[in-house]
């Protein structure tokens, strides 16, 4: 394997390589997994709500793995962790691949269970194997190198949307989740030959506590990361594909269409985040940033819900508001996902990763139950201000970050 000027590529490359080559399969099946199974059991006639219970578990679950996980990465390598994620998503497509009859709700949530601790570990092994992939003194290239898996990472994500629908068009449920887990076990088995050894494994054993004695930059910024993450969900999940189906009157494939479109959209924004902030390699963004751009989101969803009260025409005030929030939001979480493999010890770096990511899930979790509770008893528009609220704590949070973080 060469660069375009004829030189082997650095050992480091190649394994950034492999490391997002099987996060980016992953993160195909994972997409195309999640519209399957909306798609397939909205034709069984499942509400909106029932169907957002079948990822109950997918939520809850992803909050225990990555505070696990990133223990299990420090103590057996982030290279076992990534593969163990790869063959769990392979069982869990095949646990989908039984006869109808034996597709009952229980049974679907278990898989889901099985997806998203697969996922959490996959995810968290990849975050934190760039940290050990770029030296310690080049900030601005861990930025873009971490922005670039991020934003790519939801790219596909959205990509995966389509794949879903298009392979339960042509070959059905049964077909789509059988060709998926043939794929990736393909994915996994390459894996397990290219990855690096013991990548990200600590070199003392960590003990069990260790999983909570994180920094005060840590422990701060997985808080705003919990409340950032909890506003974006408050309304996406659940309250917002309602709500265009039931008040703007647009069928499942235009929802799900355009969802899709705004998560590829908002990949590739996460994607050149370095280029929008704009900061020299000498000096990386820090918590000054964070603060800043925290603050700037903060004020999309009350405008939106500002005008949806006044009476403006909803469908462009939802919509413009959308496509502003997805680019100001993109940023936020690309700030963050930097700012916390940047923060993280270097040894055992998956405990600090797997730990923020945790306090991502739970913000998942509380948006996903909020979404549907909220939405429910008062609306789409006390869902804004409720997300509104969430990023404003999420600010104020922010305020205690380090200012700026040096190389």
């Amino acid at each position: 394997m060469t660069t375009t000027a004829g030189k082997p590529l650095s050992a480091e490359i190649k394994q950034y390589l492999v490391v997002t080559g099987n996060y980016w399969a992953f993160t195909l099946t994972d997409g195309a997994l999640r519209m399957l199974v909306v798609l397939h059991f909205h034709q069984l006639g499942y509400s909106p709500l029932q169907i957002a219970a079948l990822f109950l578990f997918y939520e809850i679950f992803g909050v225990i793995t990555n505070l696990i996980g990133g223990y299990l990465g420090a103590r057996i390598g982030l290279n076992r962790t990534m593969n163990i994620g790869l063959a769990l998503q392979v069982v869990a497509l095949l646990m989908l691949a039984v006869p109808s009859a034996m597709l009952t709700v229980v049974w679907v949530m278990a898989a889901q269970a099985l997806s998203g601790i697969a996922k959490d570990l996959n995810k968290m092994s990849a975050k934190s194997s760039i940290k050990l992939l770029v030296p310690g003194d080049q900030q601005g290239q861990l930025f873009k190198w971490v922005a670039l898996l991020t934003g790519s990472k939801n790219a596909l994500k959205g990509v995966g949307f389509f794949l879903g629908g298009a392979l339960l068009t042509l070959i059905g449920f049964t077909g789509a989740v059988v060709a998926m887990a043939a794929a990736l076990l393909i994915i996994w088995l390459a894996s397990l030959i290219l990855l690096k050894k013991d990548l990200g494994k600590a070199k003392a054993k960590p003990k069990f506590n260790a999983l909570f004695s994180k920094s005060r930059a840590i422990n701060v910024l997985s808080a705003a990361r919990l409340f950032l993450f909890g506003a974006r969900d408050v309304w996406f999940v659940i309250a917002l594909p309602v709500f265009l189906s039931s008040q703007l009157g647009w069928d499942f494939w235009w929802v799900g269409g355009f969802l899709a479109a705004w998560v590829i959209g908002y990949g590739i924004v996460q994607s050149i985040a370095p280029m929008l902030i704009k900061r020299s390699q000498s000096a990386s963004p820090g918590g000054s940033e964070a603060l800043l751009w925290a603050i700037v989101l903060t004020i999309i969803p009350a405008a939106i819900a500002f005008g949806l009260k006044a009476g403006l025409p909803i469908a462009t005030i939802l919509i413009g508001g959308l496509l502003i929030f997805g680019v100001v939001f993109a940023i936020n979480s690309s700030l963050h996902s930097y700012l916390i493999v940047s923060y993280a010890k270097e040894d055992g770096v998956s405990l600090d990763v797997g730990f923020y990511y945790m306090a991502n899930a739970a913000g998942r979790l509380l948006g996903t139950l909020l979404s549907g509770w909220v939405y429910q008893a008062a609306g789409l528009t006390a869902c804004l201000w409720i997300s509104s609220m969430l990023i404003g704590l999420a600010a104020v949070v922010s305020i205690a970050l380090p200012k700026h973080h040096a190389a």
